[in-house]
């Protein structure tokens, strides 16, 4: 067991990686000299050359077009956009043409690429630098999508990432790069597109992903002190989607709430509440119900910042609510 923060794991699975398969390229603004904007990509210019970690210009749609190429022609790049805020200047290169080109070619070509980015809140970064819009990513037929919450998952699904054959979108989040665990490198990990169930209780579901996890273990940790335990479903990937664990627990339940950072108008919690109503619905005792982010831009305030999206407090009162 080694303890590593979520940045080191990251940086780590990507040292790894690069040591394994010399066709593995980093590709990005600032990745190479500075070390990425969040550190994660720090030295391994030094360790891997610059003919391995290329500094590009501040081109988003650049960076995504030359990723997509590389990876048509043999290579596999991984790309970082500095914020997920700025996916939409790559939608033509990410989602036209990546999403795309398997089927297009009639499965003779792919493009195994992972584009790492992170969102959502907590450094009152502003509405243009704190979003959470794996909503985008998540509509999109032909993008897997996964989302670490742990210190482990951040080590092992970018390693998975990096071995699809598809492109993978890896969203960080950006409050959990502290974060610290201890973390066996070595061990086994759940296979790619599996959820993993943090906490089992009876009385309620939670269903969630990325940093929220955190808040509904807290939360879930406060509503056992008074006699109510909920169980925790952690996604890690969001595509695929693996509702074959979330199902068991809530025909069991019979009470199922989905917590997510984004918006909650047409947001993953919106997907997530509609798939368990119709494949749980005989054995719902009360409708599913929506946690998640306000339908407005996130503010500089760091009051404000915290009072628009999900927190501990918010999941327990409305957990309660329902077992009223």
């Amino acid at each position: 067991m080694v303890e590593m923060t979520y940045r080191e794991a990251l940086r780590q699975a990507l040292a790894d990686a690069m040591t394994e398969n010399p066709d593995i390229i980093l590709l990005g603004e600032e990745v190479g000299r500075y070390g990425g904007a969040y550190g994660v990509t720090r030295d391994l210019i030094k360790e891997f050359g610059a003919h391995r970690v290329i500094d590009t210009p501040i081109s988003e749609a650049a960076i995504v077009g030359a990723a997509v190429g590389a990876a048509m022609t043999g290579l596999r790049p991984v790309a970082e956009l500095m914020y997920v805020d700025f996916i939409g200047m790559t939608m033509d290169q990410l989602a036209n043409q990546a999403a795309k080109i398997r089927y297009m070619f009639g499965g003779q070509i792919g493009v195994p690429m992972v584009l790492r980015t992170q969102g959502g809140t907590g450094r009152s970064a502003g509405a243009q630098h704190s979003q959470s819009l794996e909503a985008y990513v998540m509509h999109t037929p032909g993008l897997r999508l996964a989302m670490p919450a742990t210190v482990a998952d951040a080590y092992h699904l970018l390693r998975q990432a990096m071995t699809c054959p598809d492109p993978v979108v890896f969203i960080e989040h950006k409050a959990l790069y502290t974060m610290k665990e201890d973390v066996d490198l070595a061990a086994e990990p759940l296979p790619w597109g599996k959820a993993a169930v943090r906490r089992a209780g009876d009385d309620l579901v939670i269903v969630t992903y990325s940093r929220q996890v955190h808040h509904a273990m807290a939360a879930a940790a406060t509503l056992a002190a008074q006699g109510i335990e909920a169980t925790v479903i952690d996604l890690r990937t969001l595509n695929p989607l693996d509702f074959d664990t979330i199902r068991p627990f809530v025909e069991r339940a019979g009470r199922a709430m989905v917590v997510s950072e984004g918006v909650m108008t047409a947001g993953v919690g919106a997907e997530l509440s509609a798939r368990i109503t119709e494949e749980c619905f005989d054995f719902l005792h009360d409708p599913v119900v929506r946690v998640a982010g306000e339908d407005i831009p996130i503010s500089v305030s760091p009051a404000l910042e915290a009072g628009s999206v999900p927190g501990p407090a918010l999941i327990a009162e409305t957990a309660l609510r329902m077992l009223a």
